[in-house]
């Protein structure tokens, strides 16, 4: 899997979880709280999707990786290639 494609998924899932956020215009090196209304369950909800939807389990320690598209991607790339 690609670093695009993971970067896909995760917008998919903020998508299903604040559909009414727009994502069209995400920054990728910019934090995702910076640039939408997310809050802390919001979060929360994207790393329990992860884990419903993909197998993939983030550790409370890991949670600031996915502050940004491109940390998610540097991240959860490889954990997506392990599967």
């Amino acid at each position: 899997m690609t670093e695009d494609q993971v970067k896909q998924i995760v917008i998919d899932i903020i998508n299903e979880i604040a559909p009414d956020e727009d994502t069209t215009g995400l920054k990728s090196d910019v934090a995702l709280r910076e640039q939408m209304d997310l809050d802390s369950m919001d979060f929360l909800d994207i790393v329990m999707e992860l884990r419903k939807q993909h197998g993939i389990e983030v550790p409370e320690a890991d949670y600031p990786e996915l502050a940004s598209l491109d940390s998610c991607a540097n991240y959860l790339t490889p954990k997506f290639n392990e599967k």
